[in-house]
């Protein structure tokens, strides 16, 4: 795996970058990936921001996995956001293991990979990581920017730093700041990792091993979050997994305990343990309102990029209503923004999904949007 990882695209940023917790760290990789061409006049790249357990391969093959990428639905020619028409920009974020600075790389100054003694990071760290990203591209600025759950709350975070640098924005699915529940099921999550004996403190990297256990439990946990009560019942109910009976035991009698078993056993072979804690840390950390005197009214004020809020019906991670908070506080700022609340029942995974409302929705104001972009840079 790690062969390959050398082989993807990286920037070295040699600026150094301040992080919030008080560190610096500068000749640092960022690893990123692009989808179809940008056009002479720069005025057709999209910025993606990725979840929690995503990386930069929104589309077709990820050569480390061999899977499809984690944004097939929306990605690609003729799709939401149409390769043949949209230069498509991902990168990994800080913190992650799929390239870009983790706490799995080494430290310069112990010669050993850094564990815990990588810097606590935050969502603005991250998103200040990026923008390095567009000025290497040579992108003064985006089309549009979009993410779903942490890769919405990098947006807010982006439009709030860099409120010149996109056109159009869709955060979809995410929150201002994480709500108490989001932090408890983090921290379940992390403690799942930190109990298991092979995590030793962080040290597992220098023994080739990782916290299998510890780090399948995180997903499931995770996982649960992501869906529906609705759609975990229609999907799977009380269905027993391949018997006629209970076996009067603790392997997997039924089908959704199955279904979280393969979630999590198969995550362990793509993530990286010491990553979980430091991105969960990450989003749990962020409160946009909390960065200014004047709460999130004042995070959006100036703001000139025209928003499009999405969420959905059925997701209780990062609810209706906290989406309609940043619509609310974006209109008090006088920004140019619309909410699209879609129907269904997937949960909060939906952004991932085909789901046809949601699709369409993005499409169309994205290719609106593209027409607009084009006639003010004529102008």
């Amino acid at each position: 795996m790690n062969s390959k990882l050398e082989d993807i695209k990286k920037i070295k940023v040699t600026n150094p970058l301040k992080l919030d917790c008080g560190k610096t760290i500068n000749n640092f990789p960022l690893a990123y990936e692009t989808y179809g061409k940008l056009s002479k006049s720069k005025d057709n790249a999209i910025l993606v921001f990725h979840a929690l357990t995503g990386d930069q391969f929104i589309s077709e093959t990820n050569p480390i996995t061999n899977k499809e990428g984690w944004w097939t639905t929306a990605v690609g020619p003729g799709k939401a956001l149409d390769t043949d028409k949209y230069f498509v920009i991902c990168a990994n974020v800080i913190g992650g293991c799929m390239g870009s600075l983790g706490p799995k790389d080494i430290n310069p100054e112990t010669k050993q990979p850094y564990g815990l003694d990588f810097p606590v990071i935050t969502i603005r760290d991250m998103v200040r990581a990026q923008e390095s990203l567009l000025d290497h591209l040579g992108i003064k600025k985006l089309l549009c920017a979009t993410g779903g759950s942490m890769g919405g709350m990098q947006l807010l975070q982006f439009c709030s730093t860099f409120p010149d640098k996109a056109f159009s924005a869709i955060p979809i699915a995410c929150s201002s700041s994480h709500s108490a529940q989001n932090i408890a099921l983090n921290e379940l999550a992390r403690q799942a990792i930190m109990a298991d004996p092979v995590w030793d403190k962080g040290k597992y990297v220098l023994k080739n091993v990782q916290p299998k256990n510890g780090l399948a439990v995180a997903r499931m946990v995770g996982h649960i979050s992501y869906l529906s009560e609705k759609g975990m019942q229609e999907k799977f109910g009380r269905k027993l997994q391949e018997k006629a009976d209970y076996e009067f035991s603790f392997n997997a009698d039924f089908q959704v305990e199955s279904y979280l078993r393969h979630q999590g056993y198969a995550f362990v072979e793509r993530f990286d343990a010491n990553s979980v804690l430091y991105i969960t840390r990450a989003m749990d950390y962020f409160d946009l309102s909390k960065q200014f005197k004047g709460g999130l009214v004042e995070a959006f004020k100036g703001q000139k990029t025209k928003f499009l809020i999405i969420s959905f019906s059925s997701d209780w991670l990062y609810t209706t209503k906290e989406n309609k908070d940043i619509v609310i506080a974006l209109n008090a700022s006088g920004a140019d923004v619309s909410y699209s609340e879609i129907i269904t029942d997937k949960g909060h995974d939906s952004f991932l999904l085909d789901v046809p409302d949601f699709l369409k929705t993005l499409k169309s104001f994205i290719d609106s949007m593209y027409e607009k972009f084009k006639n003010e840079k004529r102008i």
